[in-house]
């Protein structure tokens, strides 16, 4: 059974939709990418997943023993979380609390995931340093060794480059692929295409028209040669 399937999902606010119905499966191992046109509603689909937004009708159905505590999340982020008073300790080990319940502390366990989540990100050696004195790249290297202690297996990460200078770009692109490889499950919103040609096995393109396959099967549908033009891509 697929980790995630979504089924007639229509997408809106205050009853209107601003998508066509989607329907499409994320399976185990997958790396989607979401692209589309600018306001097409690729975040309100991240946040409907995530259950931050009702939709108008239609199911987000998750299985194959996916819980909702399993799936991290990283956000765009916005200058007031660029500006956070913590440590980056604090920060990451911030993602380990929807293992802790009512519990007003973090087991032994959950500070060694957090150590763990540090070490693949290359963070470590920041664990004592103020949040927001981290440039943009750290940060956002922070935030995503904050989501893998709350993720077990699926990672929703929205525009994760946004902002970084071409170098920066490039290395948070090869820790997410890494982490492809480990076995997580990568769901992503990007507007960089020829980011999501390189390391997608599927792509969900959603505006005025809606179209899901894999990379390949995009790169040769009709929505995909037309969006490939506009955009300027010739890789």
């Amino acid at each position: 059974m697929a980790f995630l399937t979504i089924r007639d999902l229509v997408l809106g606010y205050d009853s209107k939709a601003i998508l066509k119905p989607l329907n499409f499966q994320v399976q185990k191992g997958d790396y989607l990418c979401i692209v589309g046109e600018n306001g097409s509603g690729k975040s309100t689909l991240i946040r409907t997943i995530l259950h931050l937004q009702q939709p108008i009708s239609g199911q987000v159905i998750m299985g194959d023993g996916l819980k909702a505590k399993e799936i991290g999340y990283l956000p765009q982020q916005t200058l007031v979380q660029r500006d956070f008073p913590a440590s980056v300790a604090e920060v990451v080990l911030s993602g380990c609390q929807g293992r802790t319940g009512l519990r007003p502390f973090y087991r032994k366990e959950e500070k060694e995931m957090a150590y763990q989540a540090m070490e693949k990100m290359h963070v470590m050696e920041l664990s004592k340093r103020c949040y927001r004195e981290l440039s943009g790249g750290q940060q956002q290297r922070v935030l995503l060794a904050r989501a893998l202690c709350a993720s077990g297996k699926v990672l929703l990460l929205d525009e994760p480059v946004s902002g970084l200078d071409p170098k920066v770009t490039s290395e948070m692109y090869a820790l997410i692929e890494d982490l492809h490889r480990q076995e997580l499950t990568v769901i992503m919103i990007s507007h960089d295409i020829s980011a999501a040609l390189r390391y997608a096995t599927h792509i969900l393109h959603i505006g005025t028209t809606v179209h899901f396959g894999t990379n390949e099967e995009y790169r040769n549908s009709d929505v995909g040669r037309a969006f490939l033009q506009e955009v300027g891509y010739d890789g």
